[in-house]
Order: C-alpha cells, then sequence, then structure tokens
C-alpha cells in the first residue's frame, strides 16, 4: 500500500513562502496520483492540489490557485507543494495521500488509507 511522509511545515509570515515535500513510498506501479489536504482547527480536512506523476496533470481548489504550485520528482519519488503569499487562513495541518486526480476534480484517498502524521504550516505575524 501507498505510504506517504510529509515535511516542511513550520512558522512563516503572512506574504511568506514555504514549499511542502510528501516522500512516497509502497507503491506496486511506477505511477500514482498524489493530492495535499490541509486541516485547520475546528475545520474539517479539505484537498488542496493533486498530481499525477506519469502525464503531470495538476488540480487546484480555488483557495491555492495562482499562489501554489505543485510539483513531482520521479526520480527522488517526492511530490512538492510550493505555497507562495500565504495568508493566515492557510494556517493548518497538511498532509498527502494518494488520490484520484484529474484537472477538474479530484477523488479522496480510500477510506482505510492510513494517513501520516502531517505537516504543521502557521501563518503569522
Amino acid at each position: 500500500q501507498v505510504q506517504t511522509v510529509e515535511s516542511g511545515g513550520g512558522l512563516v509570515q503572512p506574504g511568506g513562502s514555504l514549499r511542502l515535500s510528501c516522500v512516497v513510498s509502497g507503491s506496486t506501479s511506477a505511477y500514482y496520483k498524489i493530492g495535499w489536504f490541509r486541516q485547520a482547527p475546528g475545520k474539517e480536512r479539505e484537498g488542496v492540489s493533486c498530481i499525477s506523476n506519469y502525464d503531470g496533470i495538476t488540480y487546484y481548489a480555488d483557495s491555492a490557485k495562482g499562489r501554489f504550485t505543485i510539483s513531482v520528482d520521479n526520480g527522488k519519488n517526492t511530490v512538492y507543494l510550493q505555497m507562495n503569499n500565504l495568508k493566515s487562513e492557510d494556517t493548518g495541518l497538511y498532509y498527502c495521500a494518494p488520490v484520484g486526480c484529474w484537472t477538474h476534480y479530484y477523488t479522496n484517498p480510500r477510506p482505510d488509507y492510513r494517513w501520516g502524521q502531517g505537516t504543521q504550516v502557521t501563518v503569522s505575524s
């Protein structure tokens, strides 16, 4: 089963940038689709972006468009989320997970997927 490990979070001021990393392992195929999610305190987890590592298809939530860029390094089995112009509302615990991913939508991981510990992003002055 695909497993993921997130890193790269931290404390940043509004307008700042962070790059999150998601190391992917356990895939039985060289092809996978990975999504980034976030969960703010008191809110449900929401999808932010996703990418297909074999055809480069990407999806962005409206809140991420124009500020976040998702990319993949197949040699390192790592998916990145470059986040620029961060806002306080971007604060949350960020997770990555295997998903279905198409240009205009994504599907959540399987119900039995075991989420990682995530990486905390805090945007505050």
